[in-house]
């Protein structure tokens, strides 16, 4: 894929299940990120709030999302069920989006990064 021009080029790139799901993980980060900016950086779907606050990005079987803190003990359970990395997490197709989850990931990101999180 080249460099998509913005997150709405991005996601109408993907089959219509996979939009849906993609729009689904940016209306939850606007919703907990409202001052957040949407961008593409590294060809991925980008919010910036003080520093870049999250990308995701959609794979053949999952959509991914960077940084996430698998590797934080106050996540360790609630991302056991997700494959990633320390500082990824992937959401399979045949799984609901667990959106709350998501929500909270990016408030701790925002307290991470030094923005006002908001409850």
């Amino acid at each position: 894929m080249n460099k998509p021009a913005s997150i709405d080029v991005y996601i109408a790139g993907f089959p219509p299940q996979i939009q849906e799901r993609l729009q689904q993980i940016r209306e939850t980060v606007q919703k907990a990120a409202p001052d957040a900016e949407e961008i593409i950086s590294y060809n991925m779907p980008t919010f910036r709030l003080n520093g870049y606050l999250i990308h995701f990005a959609a794979h053949k079987n999952h959509i991914g999302m960077y940084p996430a803190p698998k590797g934080n003990d106050a996540f360790q359970e609630a991302l056991a069920p997700y494959k990633g990395s320390k500082s990824t997490v992937q959401f399979v197709y045949n799984k609901p989006l667990p959106l709350a989850l998501i929500t909270d990931l990016i408030q701790f990101r925002i307290a991470e990064t030094g923005g006002k999180v908001l409850l």
